[in-house]
């Protein structure tokens, strides 16, 4: 039944970011997610709603995601760094999605926390990212965010606005199930008949 209204939705050809992902995440198993919200006001309790992270959380099943873990912290360097790592090496999510500290502010620390984290970067995601919400403003190009990997875990650092979290989440839906499937060791890279790079 599921099949079937997949492919009846596919047809319409209007939304494959709600449909093709999450198709492909379940014939690989759930996209296991943990969900960090990065915000000194939010983590002092001065925010009566952490909007960008329940904009996360509202929209991972766009990719088949399945939340395992969230949580609200400081922007305090170590702090994040020490989240991540806990994540990745302990909890063993697909993905970590960050949300705030990557402006140019002072505060702003999560891409200075999270690179030495990674084993290296995927620099394509941010910059399809930034690409997306330059669309709305150039501002975007201030925007330091990263995505990387650790051992086998996506980690990306997306802004602090919820609106903006939505669309690039949009953005990242195609693209997670196969990277999680390449970092699985599921999946080549490119199909044999695929002729482009």
């Amino acid at each position: 039944m599921h099949a079937e209204g997949h492919h009846a939705h596919r047809a319409r050809g209007d939304e494959p970011h709600e449909v093709q992902p999450a198709a492909v995440a379940a014939e690989m198993g759930q996209v296991t997610v943990g969900v960090v919200t990065i915000s000194d006001s939010a983590a002092r309790g001065e925010r009566p709603e952490d909007l960008s992270g329940q904009a996360i959380k509202d929209n991972l099943h766009r990719f088949g995601g399945t939340l395992r873990h969230y949580e609200v912290i400081p922007d305090e360097q170590e702090i994040i760094t020490q989240t991540l790592l806990l994540l990745v090496d302990d909890v063993h999510v697909d993905v970590v999605l960050t949300t705030g500290g990557t402006g140019l502010s002072p505060r702003d620390r999560t891409p200075q926390a999270t690179l030495p984290v990674l084993d290296y970067e995927v620099p394509g995601l941010a910059e399809a990212m930034r690409a997306e919400s330059a669309k709305k403003t150039p501002f975007a190009y201030l925007s330091r965010a990263i995505a990387g990997v650790r051992t086998e875990t996506l980690i990306v650092n997306l802004p602090g606005s919820p609106k903006a979290c939505v669309e690039i989440i949009e953005v990242l839906a195609p693209l997670i199930p196969h990277a999680v499937q390449l970092l699985r060791g599921g999946v080549s890279e490119h199909k044999p008949s695929e002729s482009t790079p």
